[in-house]
């Protein structure tokens, strides 16, 4: 009875054991089709990504060689040139270099460029000047317009606007610029006798932008120009690319109050309290390159008393050439028109328009 009990118990954990074996073995089979059909699954997911990249990005229909790759960067370096050279392009048609063949779509000849842009600056109250200045030298109407096309020479009063913006004093300026259309209005600037300076700096500036010449001449309005002359001694510099041309001086610097020239800033100049080379206000040019400067640093330019001076240290530091031209200085005319190049009549040094007679006014 006790062996037979024993062979029970022994078939019995027999049994169990064999239960047991063929479950781990149904678990390990069921969980090794799980891994298998998760890692299958993610190789299936990782093929479809592969591809929809492929297909996104252009890639996928054939590898790219090491010669296309070589090609690729070859047309890459071209684009760069090829950028950069209309790059420089640009900036050549900024400095007003273009290619000989260039041409205006507009007109049948090639498109040149005015000599000079000739700023007479004017103030309010002064139309008998403005009137004296068309009939004597400048021009109206046709005259003016040929002169532009035909000789490159423009020519316009400078003048700003009114302490008290659209008063009369505007409204005179606008009328008479729609009779004449001569004007060259800084609507900016605000007239007054201490402004001058920076009119001045702001004509030099706005004309640069407005017209691309070789030359920009400031001029006041009771002096008198011998246009033809003028050209032709502008004409005979064209090959200095920074060019600063008038009658030279280097004078006192006056500190009194009182004085008519009185520099606020005089301590400014030194011991000596004498003044920088500049040219003289009555008439001074410059050449392009000078006016795009003064253009482009408008707003840290300083000012001093007065325009000559402001102008003359407006290139102090820079590579300019100094012309001390002589048919320049007022000083140098008789009364009466001169055969030298130029003339000019200024209220303090050459000819006053007053001292003429009615008759002879404008062949003073």
């Amino acid at each position: 009875m006790q062996s037979r009990g024993s062979s029970n118990k022994l078939s019995s954990m027999i049994a169990r054991t064999r239960i047991s074996s063929l479950l781990l073995s149904m678990f390990a089979t069921f969980a090794s089709i799980y891994v298998a059909g998760r890692l299958w699954q993610d190789a299936q997911t990782r093929v479809r990504l592969i591809k929809e990249l492929d297909r996104i990005t252009g890639y996928g229909k054939s590898a790219i060689s090491v010669d296309d790759t070589l090609k690729i960067i070859a047309c890459r370096e071209q684009r760069k040139k090829l950028l950069e050279l209309e790059m420089q392009l640009a900036a050549a048609g900024q400095e007003g270099f273009k290619s000989k063949g260039s041409t205006d779509t507009d007109d049948k000849d090639p498109k040149k460029r005015p000599l000079v842009v000739i700023g007479i600056l004017t103030r309010f109250g002064r139309k008998n000047n403005r009137d004296a200045i068309r009939k004597a030298w400048m021009g109206t109407g046709a005259a003016l317009k040929k002169r532009e096309n035909e000789k490159g020479i423009i020519t316009r009063f400078v003048i700003g606007r009114s302490a008290n913006r659209g008063d009369s004093l505007d409204q005179d300026i606008d009328s008479e610029n729609k009779q004449t259309n001569d004007f060259f209005i800084l609507d900016h600037h605000m007239e007054a006798p201490k402004e001058f300076p920076n009119k001045a700096k702001l004509f030099f500036a706005y004309a640069v932008d407005k017209w691309d010449a070789e030359y920009y001449a400031k001029v006041n309005d009771d002096v008198y120009v011998n246009i033809d002359s003028l050209g032709a001694t502008l004409a005979t510099h064209l090959d200095k690319p920074r060019v600063y041309i008038g009658c030279m001086k280097s004078g006192d610097v006056f500190s009194e109050p009182g004085h008519k020239w009185y520099e606020p800033d005089w301590w400014k100049f030194g011991d000596k309290k004498l003044y920088f080379r500049h040219a003289s206000g009555e008439m001074y040019v410059i050449s392009r390159a000078l006016a795009k400067f003064i253009s482009i640093n408008r707003s840290i330019l300083r000012t001093y008393a007065h325009d000559d001076v402001s102008a003359g240290s407006w290139f102090l530091g820079l590579d300019v050439k100094y012309l001390n031209e002589g048919k320049f200085c007022c000083s140098s005319w008789s009364s009466g028109l001169s055969s030298l190049s130029l003339s000019f009549t200024h209220t303090h040094t050459c000819i006053k328009w007053s001292t003429c007679s009615q008759a002879s006014k404008y062949s003073c």
